[in-house]
């Protein structure tokens, strides 16, 4: 695609997003790992209580279309940049989780014109870190992949045989979309490590100390390449800290915000 059709088919899949809305005041993006939207849900209802969120869908999950070009997490962001933009959003807080606050990192990377002017990530993925490889999620059964996101993977493991064949399938798409967008080179972009120096948007980096996936040296390492950045271990959680210890993830981010 030439540069014009590139911007128009990102302004066109920005325009068809499925996207929830909810409260007021400064938008707040809010982006969902490998998980899904279910996986930010309680993320989002805490932070509309402040703030005006929008939670999109990555196109591909839970049954929303994909175009064929859409083949990387780079070109994810640069849809989501082009969402701010067709919406004239300005002083924008972008919070994400996993595979979302890789998107996150790269749309703060690739921001030009000043408009995300805040940064949350959430045991993010989407670099290299010699010593500290990023778990193959693809190669865990279950028990594996539980064992690997949780603290307590016993309360948390979600069982196969609990699920409907609609369930299985949505599930199977959504890994599918995973691969098509994060499989090659596996779970990170070789070239971001080093744009991360350019992020001048101060960043709170958000890890649950027993991630197994992306561990907290991984994430300490993130934490040091943004300039603006601080680190924050959650302790008794796992992948997705929002979810297992939410009381103490959200004070940490409503302390970053300001907010008593």
């Amino acid at each position: 695609m030439t540069t014009s059709q590139s911007t128009a088919a990102h302004a066109d899949l920005a325009r068809s997003l499925t996207l929830a809305e909810a409260g007021s005041g400064r938008p707040v993006l809010i982006l969902h790992g490998g998980g899904g939207p279910a996986t930010v849900a309680g993320l989002a209802q805490h932070l509309s209580r402040t703030a005006h969120t929008l939670t999109p869908v990555h196109p591909g999950w839970d049954g929303t279309h994909r175009p064929d070009w859409l083949t990387g997490v780079d070109q994810l962001a640069l849809t989501y940049l082009q969402l701010l933009r067709t919406r004239g959003l300005t002083d924008v807080l972008l919070v994400g989780s996993s595979l979302g606050g890789w998107t996150a990192a790269e749309m703060a990377a690739g921001d030009t014109s000043g408009t995300v002017t805040g940064l949350v990530l959430i045991n993010a993925v989407g670099i290299r870190v010699e010593g500290e490889p990023i778990t193959d999620v693809f190669a865990l059964d279950p028990r594996g992949l539980a064992e690997h996101s949780w603290y307590d993977p016993d309360r948390f493991q979600l069982d196969p045989a609990t699920l409907s064949p609609d369930q299985l399938a949505t599930r199977q798409a959504n890994t599918a979309t995973m691969r098509a967008l994060a499989g090659d080179p596996y779970m990170h972009d070789p070239t971001l490590l080093p744009r991360l120096g350019a992020v001048t948007a101060p960043t709170l980096v958000l890890w649950g100390e027993h991630d197994r996936i992306v561990t907290p040296a991984y994430g300490a390492a993130y934490a040091a390449a943004l300039p603006h950045a601080r680190f924050h271990p959650v302790p008794r959680a796992g992948h997705l800290p929002h979810i297992e210890q939410p009381t103490t993830t959200f004070a940490a981010i409503d302390a970053y915000l300001g907010h008593s």
